[in-house]
């Protein structure tokens, strides 16, 4: 059984017992988290697809880490001007393990 769920802008394909890096969710680690926003259940006869969204499907997940991504680098510059400009970022994300898809 699988399902294909949004969530922060961003679509992901989910069975039973995968962990999924997601846009950060305010939520401490071990909580649990109901993913409504179901655009396709399938594991049955045939697949149930959502206009946008599956009626009373979901997803429930619980929140494995909260983390940050790799840093990446922007670097800026000019050729003979003498500029140069450094900048990094990480990107926070939060981990979800996936305990059931109901619907």
């Amino acid at each position: 059984m699988y399902a294909i769920v949004e969530t922060g802008g961003k679509q992901y394909d989910v069975r039973i017992g995968d962990t999924i890096k997601v846009e950060k969710i305010e939520l401490a680690e071990g909580e649990k988290v109901t993913l409504d926003k179901v655009l396709l259940v399938s594991g049955g006869d045939a697949p149930k697809v959502g206009v946008p969204y599956v009626a009373g499907a979901s997803v429930s997940a619980s929140v494995v880490a909260q983390d940050k991504a790799n840093k990446v680098i922007v670097y800026k510059y000019k050729s003979k001007k003498g500029y140069h400009k450094k900048k990094g970022h990480r990107q926070p994300f939060t981990s979800l393990k996936i305990e059931a898809i109901n619907g």
